[in-house]
């Protein structure tokens, strides 16, 4: 299981991360959880623990962003990263909120997956402006897309949800055209760009097999159970298959070899 889109786009201090918070003229608060379908165990512990992950990187996400927008060398870019943290807290509030309503304590569903969040954090530090930026759109697109996966076999509320919490915020966008513009200035920063998005693609391979060992709730959503169909071999490769070339299409976006 990878880790969640805990999206950081430059190396930055703790200073100043709660200073960007929600502004009540430009967000709506989060609308009242749909009413929830019934689960069986299984699929109940397999949601909790989809959903406590995905919040997670949600307010890991906003923490980064808040922070990084203190070091971004534009008061445009400034802006641009304090809105794409507001969003991102509006995701993990929607998700906590959809936590309580299973039933849940949102704290003690999400506890399980920080020490994998901040192993991959740790290990894949940007050195600077443009590798944050790289992290942000290679390695968190990897795990968006690993996650829409999953959503594939949780019943259609979740799914829903989980589709609407990983659309895209604008980071995408924000990346791509500073990165390749740096590349377009500097032709040299390719190669070493291009070996750090090799490198996030490794790490969160790594990260995905720890938590998949650790969490059996979330390894059955794919592999299924006595009483919950999953996908076989020939579809798990496919999704792999689908994952890569993802890849490979965002690392071309940027201008970068995969």
């Amino acid at each position: 299981m990878l880790p969640g889109p805990g999206r950081r786009v430059g190396r930055a201090s703790r200073t100043g991360t709660l200073a960007i918070m929600t502004d009540p003229t430009t967000t709506s608060p989060p609308e009242p959880p749909e009413p929830l379908e019934p689960l069986d165990p299984a699929g109940h512990a397999a949601v909790v623990d989809l959903l406590a992950v995905l919040a997670y990187g949600e307010l890991t996400a906003f923490e980064r962003l808040a922070d990084d927008a203190s070091l971004a060398p534009t008061i445009a870019d400034k802006a641009a990263l304090a809105a794409m943290a507001v969003a991102e807290f509006n995701h993990f509030v929607v998700l906590r909120e959809r936590l309580r309503a299973l039933g849940v304590e949102p704290e003690a569903a999400m506890e399980p997956f920080v020490a994998p969040y901040q192993d991959f954090h740790r290990r894949t530090a940007p050195g600077d402006w443009l590798e944050g930026l790289v992290k942000a759109y290679v390695g968190d697109g990897i795990a968006t897309d690993f996650y829409r996966e999953v959503s594939a076999f949780v019943d259609a509320g979740t799914r829903e949800l989980v589709q609407e919490v990983l659309a895209d915020t604008g980071h995408s966008d924000f990346a791509v055209d500073r990165v390749r513009a740096a590349i377009s200035r500097n032709p040299s920063l390719g190669g070493r760009l291009a070996l750090w998005g090799r490198r996030l693609v490794g790490e969160a391979l790594s990260q995905a097999q720890r938590v998949a060992a650790e969490r059996d709730a979330l390894s059955t959503l794919l592999v299924g159970g006595v009483d919950r169909p999953g996908a076989d071999l020939g579809e798990i490769g496919r999704m792999f298959a689908r994952l890569t070339d993802a890849h490979t299409r965002r690392m071309h976006n940027l201008g970068l070899s995969s």
